[in-house]
């Protein structure tokens, strides 16, 4: 007894060191495995369409499926990055030579508010020296968006590298989803019903989130855009591009674009437009938020606002845009285990109060 206790201590720690090291391994290539899971799951309809369309044919319904995902998620998304590229090199330009007058911004701003200009030079500090300042921040995040898109043309071999290791791993996970799935529910120690729970709130957790995100981007980009658009403003398919990604911020979101732009409109002499941008983005854009992300995300996922607000910014700071998805499903998974945990010790507890106690005199 003593030495099969001891064989198996001896398996169960190379079992946890083999794991440890494969899991080590992959570390590199998880954002890859983990979107070509997250796609595999959310285009697992889509692949049994075609699956059924194409007479059970699984890995044409396979390939099928991933061509559907890059003519409707993809190419969209290299389009919208060529024109933030462009936009960006635009801005530069300008900046670089003088195109956007800052200079008469400022002193319009000190026509129109005088009092604020004597306020901060109470504190030893001038419009003009902000005015640079602000001047060389958006030249300087002009140049950066520039440089970090002919960056990104000089990766683009690790990244196209990455991306069709993504689609590789999406082909396999579409074509044997059910028997991978299968397996991993055989060989986990944890009871079959709680560990389709869990798969079950994966799933359903990240359909809302992608869900969610991509709507409401969508929707705040573009209105953004068109009111940026229609009202003059600099580089609007670039801000509303800025906008859209903002969004994956719960609460605050694209407001970090439009508040800014129409304090500037109204505090420079453009009042009516600063009013129309302001009375639009609060009506809006933001009721676009407030109103869809509770109905797309949070209902769907079956978590309160503040816990999708705080870890989908947890995930943003550790994951970068991966995160949007990592951090809701981390916490949705979170709460699960722990519902179930609660439900374990009620069911204990009930039992132990239920159970017989024996007479003193027994």
């Amino acid at each position: 007894m003593r030495e099969q206790n001891l064989q198996r201590a001896f398996f169960l720690g190379l079992l946890l060191l083999v794991t440890v090291a494969f899991l080590w391994l992959i570390g590199p290539f998880f954002k890859p495995i983990f979107w070509a899971v997250v796609l595999a799951t959310l285009f697992y309809p889509t692949f049994q369409w075609w699956e059924q369309q194409l007479g059970g044919q699984s890995v044409l319904a396979s390939v099928s499926t991933i061509a559907t995902i890059v003519l409707i998620v993809i190419v969209p998304l290299l389009l919208v990055g060529l024109l933030v590229a462009s936009e960006a090199s635009a801005v530069y330009q300008r900046l670089a030579d003088d195109q956007i007058a800052l200079p008469v911004r400022v002193q319009d701003l000190k026509e129109m508010v005088p009092a604020t200009a004597d306020l901060l030079e109470r504190f030893g500090v001038s419009l003009e020296d902000l005015q640079a300042q602000f001047s060389d921040a958006a030249l300087g995040a002009s140049e950066f968006l520039a440089k970090n898109a002919v960056a990104f043309g000089q990766n683009a071999l690790r990244g196209t590298a990455l991306f069709f290791l993504m689609l590789y791993l999406l082909f396999f996970f579409l074509r044997d989803g059910d028997q991978l799935l299968e397996q991993i529910i055989r060989v986990l120690p944890i009871e079959d019903a709680r560990e389709r729970r869990l798969f079950r709130k994966f799933a359903e957790v990240s359909r809302a989130t992608i869900k969610g995100t991509i709507v409401i981007g969508i929707v705040q980009g573009l209105f953004g855009g068109l009111i940026f658009w229609g009202l003059g403003i600099e580089a609007a398919a670039l801000w509303g591009v800025v906008m859209t990604v903002l969004s994956l911020l719960p609460v605050v979101g694209a407001a970090l674009v439009w508040v800014p732009a129409a304090g500037v409109l109204i505090g420079t002499g453009d009042a009516v437009e600063g009013t129309i941008l302001l009375v639009f983005g609060v009506v809006i854009i933001g009721l676009a938020d407030n109103v869809l992300r509770p109905l797309l995300v949070g209902r769907d996922a079956q978590m309160p606002d503040y816990l999708v607000l705080v870890t989908t910014l947890g995930g943003l700071a550790l994951f970068g845009l991966s995160g949007v998805v990592i951090g809701p499903v981390v916490g949705a998974l979170f709460v699960t285990v722990w519902e179930m945990f609660g439900q374990e010790h009620t069911s204990i507890a009930s039992d132990e109060a239920e159970a017989p106690t024996g007479s003193p005199g027994a």
